[in-house]
């Protein structure tokens, strides 16, 4: 046990030497005592510390009186001071009690067996008192510092204390609501039925057990403003398990609620437009489907895809493309009854659902609005952006009992409304079925396709009119399926554009006619450019640039051979952002050529900015050549533009002999067609160079 070290301050050494022997011999030791003649010596002792008593004759040389005692209890008030004194200075010393001192020894009992007994049990009780207020203060700190509402109560249910926070949420000062019953302090109602709430205190001194608030339970602070909040209460009990009153915690869940609202409507809606999202939506169509069946009516589905939104997206970015979403969704909600519902599906799909009676007028009403209402300009950041939409409506119950089968009947039915030129709407019908089977099936079969490399080009040749020289080559796909054997174009193309993949076989077609180029160059045929179709997915795909680079490099083959064409479509939807990537081909140093030229709007503002090479007329232009026909008009007009814009014109679909004549009368460059050779396989193509076949007809 460690010694109680006790300071002795007296200026006579008897009385000190008394004082040791009594504590040395003592049972209720070990003392360690220590003894200094005067105040200040005994000051600078106590500010090194480690003194559990003091032990202080009040008249000493250097001090007198209370000022003796004064000066020790600033210094260490949490140390134990006893007074030394003898019969007429006890006055002196009783009023030092007063002002803080553990009590006095009269000189006479210095000797006495129980002075280190009592100056045991002095020590002993400050430690305790000492560690009680450290324990105090840790827990009222802690009150004051949490972030909850914390409030006692007496057995009464009358309010005894609130820390700080419990104060700022009640709009109650401590003082003030003390002694007030907890009712007043604490007023909650059920957040849902308004109605008032049993303090859950009452509740806790009535039944002697923890509880929690209500689930709603609202606090209505002192000013009126209301606070949900939530907790728990608890019991006190006393030593002998009696209950002496309550505890309550509570806090603040406004952001918690708000949040979880939040969280729930995020999960039912979509983030970008707020309108119900798929989940939301489906619910909406299963219980819609259900009173229809109890009542005899129907309900109608229309599913939307925005025509050509990805162009936009791609070209002026994601935050235009969202600001478009949001345009069109706003529009479609101004279209439809409150009854109806719109539904974001994701990406630039909508559905809606549109209650019905017996019979599906108001589906084709509703359709016919949007398709106006869309087709309007959306002007977003200075931009007039122009879009249409595709929309397929399937019907409960003709097309389907269940929603899963609606919405895919409707879906159906839109892509039924693409094909059909877009900017329309198509009601489903059960032959759409066998279509979208054998959709999904090509689909399937292309992506097996492209890892399976299925593909091969044939090329048609491009013809010198007035040389009759072969000065280049269009690389047309063609797909060797396993079953089906040669599949053209215009058979899985589209499929290819919708599911994306015609990126994928861009890339396979680009590289092998490449590499075709080269092999070409390298057996002596004759310097002549290979032309590749890019479709508009491609040239607005972020890796269309160096996808080109990659395959020159791989194949390396001289850019000058490669001629990229593009339709007029493509590159009008937006000019601005096609310039860049057109002199980035440039760059690299292939050409460029716009494809079934006459068929867009372009102007020859628009061209003359484009760093385009050749012209293309359009085959259903030259195909209409005749002597009594406007169209020779038009074809002559491209042939002139092409001249005063220095660029080379070919002409597309020469298939007669009067279609040749009138193109070399007005000097068109070139021309394409089966009247010099249909595409043909790459070694046909060769063949074709080195007997010199292919050879147009002189006019007549």
């Amino acid at each position: 046990m460690p010694a109680n070290t006790v300071l002795v301050i007296t200026g006579e050494a008897a009385d000190a030497n008394l004082i040791r022997a009594s504590l040395a011999a003592a049972r209720d030791g070990p003392f360690a005592t220590e003894w200094t003649p005067d105040l200040s010596t005994g000051l600078s002792r106590l500010r090194t510390g480690g003194v559990d008593i003091v032990l202080v004759n009040l008249f000493l040389p250097d001090s007198s009186g209370a000022e003796t005692f004064d000066a020790l209890f600033s210094l260490v008030p949490s140390t134990p001071i006893m007074v030394l004194c003898d019969e007429e200075n006890e006055p002196a010393a009783i009023e030092t009690v007063q002002r803080g001192a553990q009590g006095y020894l009269s000189k006479g009992f210095f000797p006495n067996a129980l002075i280190p007994q009592a100056l045991r049990s002095i020590i002993q009780r400050k430690k305790v008192e000492e560690a009680l207020y450290l324990e105090k203060e840790r827990a009222r700190v802690t009150l004051e510092c949490i972030g909850d509402g914390v409030l006692s109560t007496d057995v009464s249910c009358k309010v005894t204390y609130l820390n700080m926070q419990a104060e700022r949420m009640t709009g109650w000062a401590r003082e003030e609501a003390r002694g007030r019953p907890i009712a007043e302090v604490l007023k909650l109602i059920d957040g849902e039925t308004r109605e008032p709430a049993r303090n859950p205190v009452e509740l806790v001194i009535a039944n002697g057990k923890n509880m929690a608030l209500y689930a709603r339970s609202v606090l209505v602070r002192r000013d009126g403003l209301e606070i949900p909040v939530e907790d728990s209460a608890a019991p006190i009990f006393d030593m002998a398990g009696a209950i002496t009153g309550a505890v309550v915690t509570f806090r603040d869940v406004s952001e918690t609620r708000a949040m979880a609202d939040r969280m729930a409507h995020l999960a039912e809606h979509d983030y970008l437009t707020g309108l119900p999202n798929r989940l939301l939506f489906n619910d909406r169509l299963a219980q819609a489907t259900a009173y229809a069946k109890r009542h005899q009516t129907k309900v109608a589905v229309l599913f939307l895809d925005l025509d050509n939104f990805k162009h936009i997206n791609d070209s002026l970015g994601h935050t235009i493309g969202d600001r478009l979403l949001e345009s069109v969704s706003k529009r479609l909600v101004a279209q439809v009854r409150q009854s109806d519902t719109v539904s974001r599906l994701g990406g630039d799909e909508f559905v809606i659902m549109i209650l019905e009676e017996s019979h599906t007028e108001h589906a084709n009403i509703a359709a016919e609005k949007v398709l106006r209402a869309l087709a309007e300009p959306h002007v977003i950041s200075g931009h007039e952006l122009h879009i249409t939409t595709s929309i397929g409506i399937s019907v409960y119950p003709s097309d389907g009992e269940d929603v899963e089968t609606l919405i895919k009947n409707a879906d159906t039915a839109m892509y039924h409304a693409k094909r059909n030129g877009r900017n329309d709407f198509q009601f489903f019908n059960n032959e759409m079925n066998v279509w979208a089977v054998e959709r999904q099936a090509t689909e399937a079969d292309l992506r097996k396709a492209i890892d399976r490399n299925e593909f091969v080009l044939h090329y048609q040749p491009k013809i010198d009119l007035a040389s009759g020289q072969v000065t280049g080559a269009e690389a047309l796909v063609r797909w060797l399926h396993p079953r089906r054997g040669v599949v053209f174009p215009d058979s899985f193309i589209p499929v290819a554009e919708d599911s994306g993949l015609i990126v994928a076989i861009g890339r396979i077609v680009l590289r092998g006619a490449c590499q075709q180029a080269k092999t070409w160059l390298d057996q002596g045929l004759g310097s002549f450019v290979v032309s590749v179709n890019v479709s508009a997915l491609e040239f607005r795909d972020k890796n269309f640039i160096r996808s080109t680079r990659e395959a020159l490099q791989e194949t390396a083959l001289d850019p000058c051979f490669l001629q990229i064409e593009l339709t007029e479509s493509v590159l009008m939807r937006n000019v601005d952002s096609s310039i860049p990537i057109l002199h980035e081909l440039k760059q690299l140093g292939v050409q460029l050529a716009v494809d079934d030229f006459g068929t867009g709007y372009s102007s020859l503002s628009y061209l003359s900015r484009l760093p385009i090479d050749v012209l293309k007329i359009d085959q259903s232009f030259v195909q209409r050549i005749s002597s009594k026909s406007d169209d020779c008009i038009i074809a002559s007009a491209v042939i002139s533009m092409g001249a005063s814009l220095r660029q080379r014109v070919i002409a597309e679909g020469v298939e007669t002999q009067e279609q040749l004549n009138f193109l070399n009368t007005h000097r068109c460059n070139e021309g394409q067609g089966f009247l010099f050779s249909a595409p043909v396989p790459a070694e046909e193509f060769g063949r074709l160079i080195r007997e010199c076949v292919v050879t147009p007809a002189r006019p007549q």
